[in-house]
């Protein structure tokens, strides 16, 4: 019996084997009212995020120490790279606002030049943005000493793997890069989960001399805001969770998780296809015709036939379904991903519009102002976030595995999930077998979540002021029904939507950003049940 036909049977086993693991996952005690322990203070020094530019005098920096391992809390330690925009109105400032823009692996230290909050939130807030342990300018995790050494592992791996030849090449090619993580990460690697990234916070919490906490954490970034109300609940001052995980679900069976992401994909797809065929041509560049059967043509054609344009570049099935995914997630890369499909459609259908012209030379006949529009899709953009700076001869880092490996249970068989690559995709047709193929790799994973200390809830931890939720209808990453279970599964919490396709919102709409205002300054919750619109179209009236 063939290894993909044995990992076939196994499917229902291990899937349960998972949902048993993750249960048996001991939940973190809560903190309870009591004295805090001091810390030592952060000693920020002046600096300029942007030294092209003239220096503001608005900006502080700092490394800031934490445990690795809060079990050995006077052991060995790691650096927090911390940046700071210091309040406008220093006579009116109310504390800091942390930010964490997500990933996980995201770096959120420039988040304190952020434009996304208004200027009464700028003037009472010193905005402090920061790469969790592990990320970026924060004691990076690397699994690799060179950029050659990943390149050689990396560039085995198929984005959205069809034939049987593509998937065992890149699930041995995950295994390959998870025994480079066990040689080269370091300590570390055993302590990058959530309920580490969340200790660290309410240390700086506690460094900056704030008694209770502001946060604003956006997609995975809500899982951090979630984890601390539920265990600092009585630290809470005002945390917002903006393109919302579930919790729940996230920390108790990964492989479901990353089946209902893909279903959420789906549902932004379809969401920005009607609305495409709804503003028109040439508004909406894909919009002459029928935007789903065109799109579904086009996405089928390359299952099984690349699309090589009179250059020589070449248009996957993987590249093009990670450029529209990575489209999804800004209104602002809707109108160009409009055009590279309908360059794309034509380009496909260019022989049967030119019979008289071999399939070879067809490609040529095509407007080449619609090729260069094609080729947007041709480069495959990576699944995992890679932020670390090319301070030394591996220019990238992996915290985007380190964490998710380490929050989200994975049955131990990579071939599991491959198998489930089948289903899902009758299920979501275009994000179904590229979301199997993000789980493989913690599968090989050598610091797992079977092994890892991890918050797996209570959730429900009641909290002094309501946690502000905001939900997009179609957002792609994290699905619109995970908002409402963040809603529902937090003590107290207020959920306000946005109609929009598009990740995260604040920042995208002033109707959402004179609620935030009024919620970070004054601790004035939203009333529930609002759908806002954001302020720009996708595809705007042409002028």
């Amino acid at each position: 019996m063939s290894r993909f036909t044995s990992a076939a049977l196994a499917v229902t086993s291990a899937l349960a084997l998972v949902a048993g693991t993750a249960a048996a996952a001991v939940a973190a005690p809560a903190a309870g009212p009591s004295a805090e322990a001091k810390v030592a203070p952060v000693d920020w020094k002046p600096c300029n995020p942007d030294p092209t530019q003239p220096d503001p005098k608005i900006y502080d920096c700092a490394v800031y120490q934490v445990p690795i391992d809060y079990d050995h809390p006077n052991g060995d330690t790691t650096g927090i790279a911390m940046m700071r925009r210091r309040a406008s109105d220093p006579a009116k400032r109310i504390g800091s606002l942390f930010l964490n823009p997500g990933g996980p692996g995201g770096s959120g230290y420039l988040w304190a030049t952020t434009a996304r909050f208004g200027k009464d939130v700028q003037d009472r807030f010193d905005l402090v943005g920061f790469d969790p342990r592990g990320v970026a300018r924060s004691n990076p995790l690397k699994c690799f000493t060179t950029d050659e050494e990943a390149a050689a592992v990396n560039d085995r791996m198929v984005g959205v793997p069809v034939t049987r030849a593509e998937i065992a090449q890149t699930i041995d090619a995950t295994e390959d890069y998870s025994d480079a993580c066990s040689r080269n990460a370091g300590p570390l690697i055993e302590h990058m989960s959530t309920i580490n990234v969340v200790r660290d916070l309410d240390r700086m919490r506690r460094a900056v001399g704030d008694s209770k906490l502001n946060f604003a954490g956006f997609s995975y970034g809500t899982l951090i805001g979630a984890t601390y109300a539920g265990m600092y609940p009585d630290k809470v001052r005002a945390v917002i969770v903006d393109g919302n995980v579930d919790p729940n679900l996230r920390l108790h069976n990964g492989v479901e998780y990353d089946r209902q992401r893909a279903t959420g994909f789906e549902v932004a797809l379809a969401e920005f296809l009607k609305r495409c065929q709804t503003a028109g041509a040439p508004r909406c560049a894909f919009g002459d015709g029928d935007t789903r059967t065109k799109f579904d043509a086009v996405r089928d054609h390359l299952r099984t036939n690349p699309v090589t344009l009179p250059d020589g570049t070449q248009v996957t099935l993987s590249s093009f379904t990670s450029q529209v995914a990575n489209a999804l997630y800004a209104q602002s890369r809707q109108a160009p991903l409009a055009k590279s499909l309908q360059a794309l459609h034509q380009v496909i259908n260019a022989p049967a519009a030119a019979a008289a012209q071999s399939l070879a030379a067809a490609p040529a006949a095509v407007d080449p102002a619609a090729v260069e529009d094609a080729k947007a899709l041709a480069k495959t953009v990576p699944n995992a976030l890679r932020e670390a700076l090319p301070e030394t001869p591996y220019s990238s880092d992996d915290s985007y595995y380190g964490v998710n490996c380490q929050d989200k249970p994975y049955p131990s068989n990579p071939w599991t999930l491959a198998n489930l690559a089948k289903p899902w995709e009758k299920e979501s047709p275009t994000f179904g077998r590229y979301q199997a193929f993000d789980g493989p790799t913690c599968a090989s994973w050598p610091a797992p979540a079977r092994d890892a200390e991890r918050f797996t809830g209570p959730w429900n931890r009641k909290t002094a002021n309501p946690v502000m939720v905001i939900g997009n209808l179609y957002d792609p990453a994290t699905n619109y029904t995970f908002s409402q279970r963040m809603q529902r599964q937090l003590g107290n919490a207020v959920l306000v939507s946005v109609d929009v396709v598009e990740h995260c919102a604040v920042g995208r709409s002033k109707e959402l950003g004179k609620l935030v205002t009024d919620y970070l300054v004054n601790q004035k919750a939203p009333a529930p049940g609002q759908l806002l619109k954001p302020d720009a179209e996708a595809f705007p009236p042409v002028a």
